[in-house]
């Protein structure tokens, strides 16, 4: 049986989203409710068509038909280039996912998931499945949004918990790991709680970077778009010396 994947958007350029060039597939769907979100039009889980809402639209596709578009750039993508998956949260899409890193890797194509972790489980049929899309992930960008687990919960709607144990166990099977940190000024910069982070990044043994990720209210249009109310407008972004003092704290 052919799978079909729930797809918000593609980009056919990124140069952020993992090493190289990145053609990048963003999955729809996520349960979390990050108040900074600049795509709040990947949340709602979709099964076919426009939704009918204003500025929400999910288009659906094979693998094949995604990995086709994905090679017309290969040129492009240099040695360490390939293709990055995100959302939305693409592991809400895991079977799907599975297929189509399995697919790339038969392709000789990197894999990249750019994930929060909300779903993640040690619990089955989630871990097992998790265990076998690793096994083609060649690497993982894994968005730790606040150490303290009370203030992720007020931040994003879920605790953390299974989020760090999802770090535990990438650092128990040594898969390469990139971890993004979102500074908000007043939420997610504060000095013990970054200090926190590094002591706990100190324990796990697979991670190869450490990226602070400025906070922009880029996205708050879609916001409006979508009739939801943005509780963050009077924040700043972070200022040049806030963004090296978190740096030099947990990179």
């Amino acid at each position: 049986m052919t799978r079909i994947g729930y797809i918000h958007s593609t980009e056919s350029f990124g140069s952020v989203d993992g090493p190289g060039i990145r053609f990048l597939i963003f999955m729809q769907g996520c349960h979390m409710r990050c108040r900074y979100c600049h795509n709040p039009d990947t949340w709602k889980t979709i099964k076919s068509g426009n939704s009918g809402e204003s500025g929400l639209s999910v288009t659906t596709a094979t693998v094949d038909e995604l990995l086709d578009k994905a090679e017309r750039y290969r040129s492009y993508w240099g040695p360490d280039g390939g293709i990055t998956v995100s959302g939305g949260e693409a592991l809400l899409q895991i079977d799907f996912l599975i297929d189509l890193f399995e697919e790339a890797h038969r392709r000789g194509i990197n894999t990249c998931l750019d994930t929060a972790a909300q779903p993640f489980t040690r619990e089955e049929p989630f871990f097992s499945k998790f265990e076998r899309l690793m096994k083609s992930t060649d690497l993982v960008l894994l968005d730790i949004k606040h150490i303290d687990s009370e203030k992720h919960r007020w931040l994003t709607g879920h605790s953390n918990e299974n989020i760090l144990d999802c770090a535990r166990y990438l650092s128990e099977i040594e898969k390469p790991v990139w971890i993004r940190h979102v500074l908000v000024p007043g939420i997610t910069d504060d000095e013990e709680q970054l200090k926190q982070l590094r002591l706990t990044l100190d324990t796990l043994h697979n991670i190869q970077k450490v990226e602070v990720l400025p906070y922009h209210t880029l996205g708050t249009f879609k916001w409006e778009q979508l009739g939801i109310d943005y509780t963050l407008k009077d924040v700043p972004t972070p200022t040049a010396e806030q963004i090296s003092r978190a740096r030099k704290i947990i990179s």
